[in-house]
């Protein structure tokens, strides 16, 4: 594989401030990526001798089997850990955590955690790469980043394509990542959710907002459906699941006033019933399982041009 250019950076920690070069140049890359997964030995050797670890605070499936495969698939040896199985358990901070694993040679992490900042935090005390996996209700840049590339790779160019998220937007991570980055590639963003759920700065962040689906979603190109977080919620943000389902849920019905290719997409897990219909789900619209296979490759990218070598400017 051929050599390209770095990031401006030495860890990826959110898209709201990342330059639309990187953004661009993660993209680019995955394509490569995505060419290497469909040959019949996924592997590569340009991360060879590299050592990750993935730094796990919350729960996860998707995320961190993602990261996983990603860099076994670049020839990167990988260590996992999760909270339960770690020192912090003992009262170790994530600091002292960190700084353990640096010296016994690992020259990247990637962290999910429950607070935001935790990965900034993290970046400004070791010298290695930091990724981050999600904190907090802040932001998930690799998801965004997978939803982009799909996007992407279903319709082109952006600039100008309607970008519908709908659900939990105050407590997601991946809803902020989304309209940092759509925003940089000149989509126009439209957030739906009950007031309950949209945080009062929303429009600050560079999207229109909506309190129900209807004169919405019928011109839309994209309606990227999120969890409902109810891990993160206050109880009575909404009356009842059934209730939410009703005015907020994704259905065959609601879909055949939308532009014959429109594409639903979602992070996962998906609430069967309650943000997409089963119909839906295993319908001919919804592109999740796709997004799954993208977010290897994306990963990969973002693995390959903070680790390969490539001298940053900020070091």
């Amino acid at each position: 594989m051929n050599k390209v250019k770095g990031l401006k950076t030495k860890d990826l920690l959110g898209l709201r401030h990342i330059s639309e070069d990187d953004l661009n140049l993660i993209l680019d890359t995955a394509v490569s990526m995505k060419e290497v997964m469909h040959r019949p030995i996924r592997k590569v050797p340009v991360l060879l001798g590299k050592n990750i670890v993935t730094l796990f605070y919350e729960p996860s499936t998707r995320t961190r089997t993602s990261f996983d495969v990603a860099a076994k698939n670049l020839s990167a040896n990988t260590t996992n850990i999760a909270l339960a199985q770690s020192s912090v358990q003992k009262g170790e901070t994530l600091i002292d955590t960190a700084k353990n694993l640096e010296v016994m040679g690992y020259d990247g992490v990637i962290m999910r955690h429950n607070l935001s900042g935790a990965p900034h935090l993290l970046a400004q005390n070791i010298k290695g790469a930091v990724i981050n996996a999600g904190d907090g209700s802040n932001e998930h840049p690799t998801q965004a980043l997978l939803d982009i590339f799909t996007m992407k790779e279903k319709k082109g160019e952006l600039k100008n394509k309607k970008v519908v998220i709908v659900g939990d937007i105050a407590h997601s991570r991946v809803a902020r990542s989304n309209i940092w980055g759509l925003n940089k590639l000149g989509a126009k963003v439209v957030v739906v959710a009950p007031p309950t759920l949209i945080p009062k700065d929303a429009q600050k962040m560079g999207c229109e907002v909506s309190y129900k689906l209807e004169g919405v979603i019928e011109d839309a190109d994209f309606i990227n459906v999120l969890r409902l977080q109810k891990e993160r919620q206050a109880d009575g943000l909404f009356p009842s699941i059934e209730e939410y389902h009703k005015l907020y849920g994704i259905t065959s019905e609601r879909l055949k006033k939308c532009k014959p290719d429109i594409l639903v997409l979602h992070p996962g897990p998906v609430n069967r019933g309650v943000e997409l219909s089963s119909e839906v789900m295993d319908g001919p619209y919804q592109v999740i399982l796709e997004q799954v296979t993208n977010g290897v490759a994306v990963r990969m990218a973002v693995l390959f041009l903070l680790l390969s070598g490539k001298k940053h400017r900020n070091q």
